[in-house]
């Protein structure tokens, strides 16, 4: 019998094989997919989460766990799917434009999905017109932008200034990347700013529950 804290443990160390393993056998012990996302896969990336907001482990391990959960997430999202399961809310995640930087992006991508989030990934390199048509299309309830040089920084300011002057009053704007700060995002209009993927998590529910 494969448990679900198992399964945590095998995600959060990163061992994708193991993590599939077990989460094929608790859906062949009959439970329900909604239920390893939530009990197994979400616990074990907020264990690495945390451990990486505390400089306990670095980019690479996060990077192998949101891998093994990625691979779980493979087998459960057409589950899900079929049993009418859609996510609570829905985000638009890109590095600005000018910017080709994406290995923080697609940590918090794959830890906001892990929190039932629908993720509309733009990829790098992304205009302010680009986010605003993708928040507008998919109803998002928020928008992530990402940037790691300061030259970018900018882009996030226009995307931001685009975004409002879509209309899009209610969807949340959050920021984040190695130059970015709290005083940024409160400069440049954002609705919240986060340092780590982990915390990144956090405020988005936050913000999409506001």
């Amino acid at each position: 019998m494969s448990t679900l804290s198992e399964l945590s443990v095998a995600v959060e160390a990163g061992k994708r094989n193991d993590a599939k393993a077990i989460t094929q056998a608790l859906l062949d012990q009959g439970m329900k997919p909604l239920d390893v996302v939530e009990q197994g896969l979400v616990p074990g990336m907020s264990a690495i989460g945390e451990k990486f907001k505390n400089n306990e482990v670095f980019v690479p391990e996060m990077l192998i766990a949101a891998r093994a959960m990625k691979e779980c997430m493979a087998i459960l999202e057409p589950l899900l799917a079929q049993a009418g399961i859609k996510p609570k809310f829905t985000a638009v995640i890109g590095t600005v434009q000018g910017d080709l930087h994406d290995i923080g992006k697609n940590l918090v991508a794959m830890m906001l999905k892990g929190a039932n989030f629908g993720i509309v990934d733009l990829g790098t390199n992304v205009p302010p017109e680009k986010f605003v048509a993708a928040a507008q299309e998919n109803g998002a309830h928020l928008v992530c932008l990402s940037a790691l040089l300061t030259t970018t920084m900018p882009a996030m300011k226009t995307t931001v200034e685009a975004i409002k002057a879509a209309g899009l009053t209610s969807v949340k704007i959050m920021v984040g990347g190695a130059p970015v700060t709290q005083d940024y995002a409160h400069e440049i209009g954002a609705d919240g700013y986060s340092p780590d993927a982990a915390s990144a998590v956090d405020l988005a529910l936050t913000l999409a529950e506001a």
